[in-house]
This record gives structure tokens, C-alpha cells and sequence, in this order.
């Protein structure tokens, strides 16, 4: 008896291929009746096949009409099937040709017989293809392009869900392995190895059909991707994660197939310039080297590759220092597994020297540099004439001498840079595709030299060398940035030299073209738009306004980026440049006559922080009668940015690239969503910078009065209620000098805690003097005699830069009146005063007065707050019961304090109460305001916890502890302080301090402020929040003989 099979699950055509033979009685069969019975056969690739029998006597007839059953397969069929099967079987034996042949045409006659719709139609083209292609792998066909074209036919007739699908996907796999591994083509390796993801999950782990053919299969795939140079097209990336996809985690071949698509990634990333590819790239580096720890042979090249990454692209572009230190760290460990005498030392010696240089760069560590020197000489030890990194590490050494030149001024370091460039040009091929980065570096120490020397040759070498370098390149080419500064950079020097006003123009104009460069990191671009700005601003060049304009929108870009308050405020800081941004922008508009540009400017700049928090949190009554569908929307992807950038604080480095990741993701959406918003009908400017007709809302109650302090001018704007802006120039101060007032004014407040409360505060009185005099006084000329504001009117004051630190509200002339008929009026006699950190600030909260609900009370207070917490404040508990007292009783009132004053307590109570009063120790950090807190029983209850609020329905605010008014030396026209968080986060008026408050004192000024809050206050009458700064003004007037000058000062009124 013969044994055959089909491996294919449907209707077998033909009898099926002999795979084997036994020889038995029909009486042997026949006794094993109803039962089952197994034969077995020789083992075949480790496998020992087996089949299960069962016997049954089945009779057959003819039908009525005398034709066969419809089970009975044409005769003509089998025979020729079969002879095909027995044919191919003596072929494979014997290796006769004509055997081959006998049985490809028998399958072709089948074949022949057969139309398309017949079930067994893909069985007879697979016996074809499958004869064709072992005679083509025996070199005994020629040509494979029509077998391919047979298994492809038959995929199509057995899709995704037949039970041959996976016979059929391995079966085109295969042929065209085959076809490759005779004739390589990058097309059929694209095919087969997505076949190959298609199969790989329909054959499980440890099945006959996995371990026989598909992972071989596999395999080969795999070897074959790897061999292949790195593509970074989208269809090669598309290959390369394919790849991985063959690849699960404990495939051995996995940290090669992470490697090999973090180079594409990555190479994709310096052709486009997109951060999701360079921040996937390193995802993948990180895991590779996780899959290689230490001991694994390839570790080393895997420390070096994710180093790479971090220290050379991601951190140029985007300029996180932490980055940079973790690539040092891994660069130093990846020199450590290439002692001297391994291959690839110099490459690690080289690489370790540049991320050093990047560092010196950012700290100017003059041991960084002079390391990175000696790495990269011990590198070029290494690459004798012929070695084909000489030229790059000869160009890496000229750039880390010409950086030291920059620091020491060793003439002999400029020369032998300028020396090693030119070697590095020679002996790099002119179709090189890094060659335009000699050309531009030696451009660059050309033009050092030439600020030195003066020697025309060099700065025309330098423009010639720049320009060839520009040609070398398309347009968005990432490194086009690149040559733009450094064309700036030689006509910007030769300018200062020749003065001839075309090379000033030009210079500009690569200042442009190089910060709207769209390949490259926005720090990098902000630090060319700052550099635009002095270079405009020194040479008094009209493009200085749209140097400003192009730094702040590229700073908020950059911001927007940054997925948490803190990690924003960071980014901020890095660029010391940029503190005085705003201001000196105003400046620049104020010396064109232009002071609505001059506001508007002041407003973008100031601020960006709280603004970019703001917009998450804009509010929509407008949008949602027009379009709700996308004011919902919005409104959703604002809810899940704003909890992204909260949730960020991540400190393992790999779930903090995922998290960035996952933000920018949002940021795009939320940005998408944008732009929807602002073609609809009235909302073009949806959440753009706002224009001066706009911001003039913040007057409606009073003049706005900013204060703005440049390097270039010190004056004042003063916003009326309506009509145009007025300027009011304040010539007799100067930056310098409110630096000074602002440092003798901490002495004198420091000096004030020391002295009896009766002595004379002299100190104090000269510097209030001098404000007024220098300050208000010319501001209070125009309020009075142009203007004609009324006295006791409203006003509110909006510092900058070092105007934040100086008490403007106190301002007073302490002189008697000529007649002698008493004191010469002081500020707050003629005004009622209040503070705004921005002016939108002010438009907003008045705005969110709309939102008014029944008032509710909490005083909250800490007078014990812990060890090392500060020491114990002993009026808090007498202050808490005397505004109980105080706050009507129509009010729900509520008092917390001991241990009930917990952080989770105030937050609490912040949040459910409209009005809060709160008596504690309160700290400003100047270094991360975020941190500043006041001091609860527990734990400290911080600014970012308060920013982390959304309280729309608070109201007012009492501070009554140290430094909730002052605002951080870092970025001091963010007014970053407890007081405004607090308004942020929905109180639309607030009382905060200046410096420490003495808390025995300070409850005076708590109840004269309170009696007049509520004075007159008629039963039913609601609480109103904006009477706050009246009532602080009669307060500090009723105070004056119980309470010291500093004290009386120290409080401030925020908001509307």
C-alpha cells in the first residue's frame, strides 16, 4: 500500500506524492475494525511524521444517468498529477534533468485543463511553480520571473483566513529567496521580508512548518535587510521596521535590527529635520543597548551609536544639557571597552572629544576643552595618511583648537586649525558629501583671523570658501543653517572693518535667512535671532524690530515644546541673552515712534510662560455658539496637554523621551486644532499674540502705567482708557541705576528689621524719594495735567526687568507743602494703586468676574510650622480669629489651622472657597520660583501645586506672609511669585508682600484692611473683591502710627 499527502489542508488533487510505502493483508486491516491504528515513518529534518488510520468498507455505485460520482476526480487529472508526483520524485533522486522536465510538463497539462474558477485551480499552479523553482534552484531551469508569477497567482487565490494562506505566503517567500540570492534586488528583499511579517504570526513558536522552513526564511531575511546600505526613504524605513517586527524581544538578531533602523531614523532626521525622528531613533538605541549588557561583544558600538545621538544631534537641536551629559557618560564608558589597540578607539577618542567641546561651549570649563584637544591629537595618532576618518578627525582637532583660540587667544592655536582644515579639504574627496563642512569650518577661523589681522585675502577666502560650501547643498539641507551663520558671520566682519553698508545688509539677511531655517533646533535659531537683534540694535540697521518679533515667536515655539512648567521655565533661563528681550524691544519701538508696536512687543515678551499655561485654559462661551463640535474639541485636547505637561516629571531618561514624545504628539493635535479654530468666521486671531486694541481693555478701569527698563532707555507708557498710548521718557535713570536702587533697597528693608519701630527710617525715605523723583513724578504730570485723571482714581502699575523689584506705590516726595499747610502729596495719596504682572493678566480677570458665585470664606493658617520649618509665628492664631470676626457673617466662614493646616488641607480649601486669607511663613525661591511655598504643617504648599489648579470661581486672596510678590532673578519679566499663580489660577484679586513681614504688626494692617473691605456692607450685599484695593490704601493711611514705614509698604494689590 502506498502512502501519499498533500501539505495542502484542502481537496487533495491527484492521489498526492508518495511518502511512503508499507505492505500488509486486507485481513491485517480489517481486524482492527472501528479502531484506529498509527504507522509511522523515518524521521525527517529531526521530526519523526506519523499517521493515524481508521478502515472502512465503502461501497460506490453509479448514478441514474451512468456518470461517476461527483467525489471521483477526472481520470485524465489524476494520472497526469500523479505522473508529475512520481516524475519529480525520480528527479529529486536522481538529478535527470529530463525528469524535471517529464514532470513539469505533466503539471502544466493539468494546469492547462483547469479553468480559473475550479477549487482545486491553486493546487495545480502550486505543483507547477513548486517543480519549476526546484529545477531553478538546481541550476537546472533558467529564469524564475514566471514561477514567482505562479505563487503570487495562487496567494491571491488563497487570501488571508484559507487554510493554505500560510503555505502559500512561504511558498512565494522562498521563490523569491531564491531569486535574490542569484540576482540581489532591493525590490523582492522589500517583498519577501513583509511576507515575511505576515507569516511569522500564523506559524507559532515550536510548530513543524517554523522550525522546517520559516525561520530560515526569517533568518535570511534578516541577513539579507543588514547587508543592505541604510536608506532613509519612507519606503526604507518602512523595511527596516518590518525587520524589527521579525524580530521580538530574545530574538538574537533584534539589537542589530533596532541598531540598523535607528540609523535610518536618524539619517531621515538630517535630511528633514522632524524631532519624532531622531527621538524614535534614540527609543530604539536605548533598548539595543539594554539587550547588550555588559560583557556582550557588540556593547561598545551600541554605547557609542546611542552617545552619538544624544551629544552630537539631539543635543544641537534642542539644547538639553542632560543629554549632553549622558552622552559623556556613555562615550566615556564605550573608550572604556576599546582599550588601546582596539579598531575603533579612534572613533571613540574623536567622538568623546567633541561632545567635551560641545560642553566647554555651554560652561566654558577650560579643562573640558583642553581635553578635548588631547583626545582628538591621540585620535589622529591613531589615522595614518591612507585611514579614511583622517580627514574628519583632523577637521574635529582645527575645530576644538579654534574654540580654544576663542577662550585664551594663542595665536599658534588659530594657525594650526587653519593648517589642519586645509589638510582636512585636501585630502577629502570634492564628491565627498561632508566636504562643505571643511569648506565652512575653515571659512570660519579664516574670518577669526581676519578680525586679528585685518588681511583682506583671508575674509575673501572665507566668503569664497562659505559660498562654495552654500552651493554644495539644497535648500533644506540642515546644514544650510549652518552656512547662513557663517556667511553672516564674514560679511558682519568685514563690515566692521571696511563700513561699507551692502556687507551689513547682507549679514542681515543671513541672520534671517539662518533663525527661519526650518531643519534647524529652535535654541540654536533662538541664539541667531538674539545675535541679530545686538547686531541691529549696535548698527542702528531697520531690521531690528523684525529681529525681535522673529526671537519671540521662535522662543514660543520653543517653549510650547517643553512638556511641563518647570522644564519651561528652564528653557527660559538657558538663554541669558534673551532676559531683556521684551523690554529692550519696547525700546526699540519707543525710538521708532511706534507705541502700540512698543506694547504689544512688551506684552509678547513678558509672561510667555504663564501665557502658554493660559491658553490651555481659554475660555470658549463665543466658539461654542458658533461651532461646539470644535470648541469640544479643543477643549479635550487642552484638558489631555495640559495633564501631559504635568505628568512629565519623569526621571528615568527613556520614559522621559516617551513622555516628550507623547506631548509633542498632543501639542501637534492641539495645534491642528488651532488653526481650525482660526478659519472660522471672528476668530483669526484665536490665541495669538494680541494687538494693541486688544490689550487696551486692561484700562477700562484706570490708566495701566508700564514701566519699562532697557539697557537702551528707561521710560514709561501709559495705556489711557481709550485714545493712543503715551510715552514718558525718564532720563535722569538708568538701567544701572535701578539695579543699584534695587540692591540698596534690600539693605535698607534688611537694615529696617533691626531698628526700633519708632525710629527714624532715613534710608528707606531717601530711596522713596528718589522714585518718586526720578520715576513717578514725571508720570504723575501726564496722569494729572494731560490726562486729567481725578485724584483717588485707580491705576495700576505693570514693572519690568528691574522696576519688579522696586516699590513704585510707595513713591513720595516726604516734603511739606510751600505754604506750609502740610505734607506734599505721595502716590497713594493721589492714587488708588494696583499691581499687573501682564496686562493680559488684568483682561482676563476681569473677564472671569462674569463668573461670580455665593461667597465663601476660609482662613487658613500655620503659626507652628515644624522643625526646621521656620520659627513660630505667635499672632497667626489671634489674626485668623480677628478676620472671622471681621468677614460678614453672611458668608459661609471657615477656619483652618494647627494640624488641620496641612498642604492637602490649604489645597483643598483653595479650591472650594471663593475667598481665602492665609497666614504662614512664605519663601520666594529666586532660583526655581516654581518651588517657592508657603509653609504648611506637613509640607510645603508650593507655586506649582497652585498653577496645577483651575479655580474659576475664586475671588480674592489675602497673603499675609513673606515674599508672595516677588518675582525671580532668573527671568524677572515672568513675574514668577505666589501672587500671581494664585491669580492664574482664578483669583482675580489679590494683597501679596514685597519682603518679610513682621507678623505682630501686621495684623493691624489685616484689620483696618478688612474693616474697610466690608464697611457699609448691607445685609444681603454680596463681597465685592474689587473694592481690595481701596480698602488696602485707606489701610495703609490708618496704620501710620502703629505701624513702621517698611511695613506699611511691604503690602501690595494685584489684579482687578
Amino acid at each position: 500500500m502506498e502512502i501519499r499527502a498533500s501539505y495542502e489542508v484542502g481537496r487533495m488533487l491527484g492521489s498526492g506524492e508518495v511518502i511512503g510505502e508499507i505492505q500488509t493483508s486486507w485481513d491485517e486491516l480489517l481486524d482492527y475494525g472501528d479502531e484506529t491504528f498509527d504507522i509511522s515513518f523515518p524521521p525527517v529534518c529531526n521530526v519523526h511524521p506519523s499517521l493515524t488510520l481508521n478502515v472502512a468498507i465503502v461501497q460506490t455505485c453509479d448514478n441514474q444517468d451512468g456518470a461517476l460520482s461527483d467525489s471521483l476526480v477526472d481520470c485524465e487529472i489524476i494520472r497526469d498529477t500523479d505522473a508529475g508526483h512520481s516524475r519529480f520524485a525520480e528527479y529529486m533522486t536522481s538529478k535527470t534533468v529530463s525528469y524535471l522536465n517529464d514532470a513539469a510538463e505533466h503539471f502544466q497539462l493539468v494546469l492547462n485543463q483547469y479553468s480559473v474558477d475550479r477549487p482545486d485551480h491553486a493546487t495545480a499552479l502550486t505543483n507547477l511553480a513548486y517543480v519549476r523553482l526546484q529545477g531553478y534552484i538546481c541550476n537546472d531551469l533558467q529564469g524564475i520571473d514566471s514561477t514567482i508569477s505562479l505563487f503570487r497567482e495562487v496567494l491571491a487565490l488563497r487570501p488571508q483566513g484559507h487554510p493554505d494562506h500560510p503555505l502559500a505566503l512561504y511558498n512565494l517567500i522562498r521563490a523569491l529567496i531564491w531569486r535574490n540570492s542569484k540576482e540581489p534586488t532591493a525590490f523582492y528583499i522589500h517583498e519577501f521580508v513583509e511576507l515575511c511579517c505576515k507569516l511569522l504570526p500564523l506559524c507559532p513558536e515550536g510548530t513543524y512548518f517554523r522550525r522546517t522552513g520559516v525561520d530560515s526564511a526569517v533568518d535570511y531575511a534578516i541577513g539579507e535587510c543588514n547587508d543592505l546600505p541604510i536608506d532613509a526613504s519612507d519606503e526604507g524605513i518602512h523595511l527596516r521596521r518590518n525587520v524589527l517586527e521579525l524580530c521580538p524581544v530574545g530574538q538574537k538578531h533584534r539589537p542589530k535590527a533596532l541598531d540598523k533602523l535607528s540609523w535610518a531614523l536618524r539619517s531621515r532626521f538630517t535630511q528633514r529635520g522632524n524631532i519624532d525622528d531622531l527621538d524614535e531613533s534614540i527609543q530604539f538605541r536605548r533598548e539595543a543597548v539594554s539587550l547588550c549588557p555588559e560583557g556582550h561583544p557588540d556593547r561598545h558600538d551600541y554605547l557609542n551609536n546611542l552617545a552619538v545621538s544624544l551629544g552630537h544631534y539631539r543635543f544641537i537641536h534642542q539644547g538639553k544639557l542632560n543629554d549632553l551629559d549622558e552622552a559623556i557618560s556613555l562615550h566615556e564608558e564605550a573608550l572604556r571597552l576599546r582599550p588601546v589597540g582596539h579598531i575603533s578607539r579612534d572613533v571613540s577618542l574623536d567622538n568623546l572629544g567633541v561632545a567635551l567641546l560641545a560642553r566647554f561651549n555651554k560652561h566654558h570649563d577650560i579643562d573640558d576643552i583642553d581635553k578635548a584637544i588631547s583626545l582628538h591629537r591621540e585620535a589622529l595618532m591613531l589615522c595614518p595618511p591612507w585611514d579614511l576618518r583622517r580627514d574628519t578627525v583632523l577637521n574635529n582637532l582645527a575645530l576644538a583648537l579654534k574654540t580654544r583660540y576663542g577662550e585664551s587667544h594663542v595665536k599658534e592655536d588659530l594657525n594650526e586649525a587653519i593648517n589642519m582644515f586645509r589638510e582636512s579639504i585636501r585630502i577629502r574627496r570634492h564628491d565627498h558629501p561632508e566636504r562643505h563642512i571643511n569648506l565652512r569650518n575653515l571659512s570660519s577661523a579664516l574670518c577669526c583671523r581676519f578680525t586679528q589681522t585685518r588681511t583682506d585675502e583671508d575674509i575673501e577666502e572665507a566668503i569664497n570658501m562659505c559660498q562654495e560650501s552654500l552651493a554644495a547643498l539644497p535648500s533644506l539641507h540642515p546644514d544650510m543653517y549652518l552656512n547662513y551663520m557663517r556667511l553672516q558671520e564674514t560679511y558682519l566682519s568685514r563690515y566692521q572693518v571696511q563700513r561699507n553698508y551692502a556687507d551689513l545688509s547682507l549679514a542681515v539677511e543671513n541672520f534671517r535667512l539662518a533663525s527661519r531655517h526650518p531643519t534647524q533646533g529652535l535654541p540654536y535659531r533662538i541664539i541667531t535671532a538674539r545675535n541679530w537683534v545686538t547686531a541691529a540694535e549696535r548698527y542702528n540697521h531697520t531690521s531690528a524690530l523684525e529681529a525681535y518679533n522673529t526671537c519671540f515667536d521662535l522662543l514660543d515655539g520653543h517653549l510650547a515644546t517643553r512638556p511641563s512648567t518647570i522644564s519651561r521655565r528652564e528653557a527660559a533661563a538657558a538663554f541669558s541673552g534673551a532676559r531683556s528681550l521684551p523690554v529692550d524691544a519696547a525700546s526699540c519701538a519707543i525710538r521708532r515712534d511706534d507705541l502700540r508696536r512698543a506694547v504689544e512687543l512688551i506684552e509678547q515678551g513678558r509672561g510667555q510662560q504663564w501665557s502658554l499655561a493660559s491658553r490651555l485654559r481659554s475660555p470658549l462661551e463665543d466658539l461654542e455658539s458658533t461651532n461646539p463640535h470644535l470648541a469640544h474639541t479643543f477643549l479635550e485636547l487642552s484638558k489631555r496637554l495640559s495633564d501631559a505637561q504635568y505628568s512629565s516629571g519623569n526621571t528615568d531618561r527613556a520614559a522621559a523621551d516617551r513622555a516628550t514624545t507623547e506631548y509633542r504628539r498632543l501639542a501637534r493635535q492641539w495645534g491642528a486644532a488651532v488653526a481650525e479654530i482660526r478659519n472660522v468666521q471672528v476668530f483669526s486671531r484665536f490665541l495669538l499674540p494680541p494687538l494693541y486694541a486688544d490689550l487696551q481693555a486692561a484700562a477700562r478701569r484706570g490708566p495701566v502705567i508700564i514701566l519699562i527698563a532697557s539697557e537702551y532707555s528707561c521710560s514709561a507708557i501709559i495705556l489711557p482708557t481709550s485714545g493712543e498710548p503715551h510715552h514718558v521718557p525718564l532720563p535722569s535713570i538708568t538701567l544701572t541705576d535701578l539695579q543699584t536702587l534695587k540692591d540698596r533697597f534690600t539693605r535698607a528693608i534688611r537694615q529696617t528689621s533691626r531698628m526700633n519701630p519708632k525710629d527714624s527710617r532715613t534710608d528707606l525715605i531717601v530711596l522713596l524719594r528718589i522714585i518718586w523723583d526720578e520715576v513717578m513724578l514725571p508720570i504723575v504730570n501726564v496722569l494729572e495735567h494731560v490726562l486729567k485723571l481725578k485724584r483717588h482714581s485707580r491705576i495700576w502699575l505693570c514693572p519690568t526687568a528691574a522696576f519688579t523689584s522696586i516699590p513704585l506705590h510707595a513713591a513720595n516726595p516726604f516734603l511739606t507743602k510751600a505754604d506750609r499747610s502740610g505734607k506734599e502729596p505721595c502716590l497713594e495719596d493721589l492714587y488708588i494703586c494696583s499691581y499687573t504682572p501682564t496686562l493680559s493678566a488684568l483682561i482676563r480677570s476681569r473677564r472671569m468676574m462674569k463668573q461670580r458665585v455665593h461667597p465663601s470664606f476660609v482662613a487658613i493658617g500655620q503659626g507652628q510650622p515644624g522643625a526646621r520649618k521656620g520659627k513660630a509665628l505667635l499672632a497667626v492664631d489671634s489674626e485668623l480669629e480677628l478676620v472671622r470676626k471681621l468677614v460678614p457673617a453672611t458668608s459661609k466662614r471657615t477656619t483652618i489651622s494647627g494640624d488641620a493646616a496641612t498642604r492637602a488641607g490649604a489645597l483643598e480649601a483653595l479650591q472650594e472657597n471663593t475667598w481665602v486669607h492665609l497666614a504662614c511663613h512664605g519663601k520666594q525661591d529666586p532660583t526655581q520660583p516654581y518651588n517657592s511655598h508657603f509653609v504648611m504643617r506637613d509640607d510645603h504648599l508650593t507655586l506649582l501645586d497652585i498653577m496645577e489648579r483651575d479655580i474659576p470661581h475664586a475671588e480674592f486672596a489675602f497673603l499675609s506672609a513673606c515674599h508672595t510678590a516677588v518675582g525671580d532673578k532668573e527671568t524677572p519679566d515672568e513675574v514668577i511669585h505666589l501672587a500671581a499663580g494664585l491669580q492664574f489660577s482664578g483669583f482675580k484679586s489679590v494683597i501679596g508682600t514685597l519682603w518679610e513681614v513682621d507678623d505682630a504688626v501686621a495684623k493691624h494692617i489685616v484689620e483696618a484692611f478688612y474693616e474697610n473691605m466690608f464697611k457699609n456692607l448691607k445685609d444681603g450685599a454680596v463681597m465685592d473683591c474689587t473694592k481690595a484695593a481701596w480698602a488696602l490704601n485707606c489701610a495703609t493711611h490708618a496704620v501710620k502710627t502703629k505701624v513702621p514705614l517698611e511695613q506699611r509698604i511691604v503690602f501690595i494689590h494685584i489684579g482687578v
